[in-house]
């Protein structure tokens, strides 16, 4: 079944494929569950029943590597047009939003990490002003120090940005000791780039135990950790971390996709912990779904079956 995973993703970058997908009735339940929609609407009405089972959001607006201004310009506008609606809806205080930082200029050839600060504090004064928060998505390990220095100069003014660290990098046990201080949130996640083996572990079982190192940095210090794994051992073994070094529910959070694993995401929130959903939408969604049914393996032969039949 892996050998499907490479055609897959090279299906990522066909329009074509893409108004098939949305269009026939099995691939199109295939995209909601893992994209509610398009729209900000749509985002909000999901986040609502998400909240409603006790579950908490982040929201990201989908686009990343942009090198065109206006179109970082348009991602800042939907960032506040959702997060304007989150207040308006009452929802702001367990929803907040996740920013990829090449999709707001980052990227750009000139001055791209300049643009990409002052649009990132531009939704960083909305999120606040809507009473919630922000934090940075992590990407490729080329845009790492420049993230993480981003961060660092939003954390002036907001110091509740969040940060993500990904386990597979060589670096990330470093630099989750930079950032376990007090009111420093950090989400950190295996990691889905395909990284070169002079930067990151390329073994899972080396990936692993580097997770369970960071989590054991991040747990045992000052900083409020988000734990992001759909993976049934490591969320087993965050728990009886955060159980050795004291962790009460509330101190510490789970973070899970849409779509993935949602039985699991209900029973630990209704056990008492904090879970968070993150919940991609906009037009972007095809390319981070094909990335999502390359990541599956058991949805491979349903979605191909499904283009094949085309029912």
């Amino acid at each position: 079944m892996s050998l499907l995973r490479q055609p897959i993703l090279l299906l990522a970058k066909s329009d074509q494929v893409k108004k098939l997908v949305s269009t026939m009735p099995v691939s199109s339940g295939i995209v909601t569950s893992y994209v509610p929609g398009e729209t900000t609407d749509a985002a909000v009405t999901a986040t609502a029943e998400l909240v409603e089972d006790g579950l908490y959001v982040t929201l990201d607006f989908l686009g990343e590597d942009t090198l065109d201004i206006a179109q970082a310009d348009a991602t800042v506008a939907a960032y506040k047009e959702v997060l304007a609606e989150l207040a308006r809806r009452g929802l702001a205080a367990r929803a907040e939003v996740s920013v990829k930082l090449s999709a707001v200029g980052q990227a750009l050839p000139e001055n791209g990490e300049k643009v990409a600060l002052e649009n990132a504090r531009e939704i960083c004064r909305a999120a606040r002003n809507a009473g919630t928060t922000v934090t940075l998505d992590m990407e490729d390990h080329t845009t790492t120090d420049s993230t993480l220095s981003i961060l660092h100069e939003l954390r002036k003014d907001f110091p509740e940005t969040g940060a993500v660290l990904q386990a597979m990098l060589h670096r990330t046990e470093a630099d989750c000791r930079a950032l376990a201080y007090e009111g420093s949130r950090v989400r950190l996640c295996k990691g889905a780039y395909h990284e070169p083996e002079t930067v990151a572990f390329q073994d899972k079982l080396d990936i692993d135990k580097s997770y369970v190192r960071c989590l054991k940095v991040l747990l045992a210090g000052q900083g409020y950790p988000m734990i992001a794994s759909h993976d049934p051992r490591m969320v087993q073994i965050a728990s009886s971390l955060a159980s050795r070094y004291g962790r009460q529910p509330g101190t510490y959070e789970f973070q899970m996709l849409y779509g993935i694993r949602p039985e699991e995401q209900k029973r630990l929130a209704e056990s008492g912990e904090t879970v968070r959903v993150y919940i991609p939408y906009g037009q972007e969604w095809y390319g981070y779904l094909m990335r999502r049914l390359a990541e599956r393996p058991q949805n491979l032969s349903f979605f191909l079956r499904s283009l094949i039949s085309k029912k």
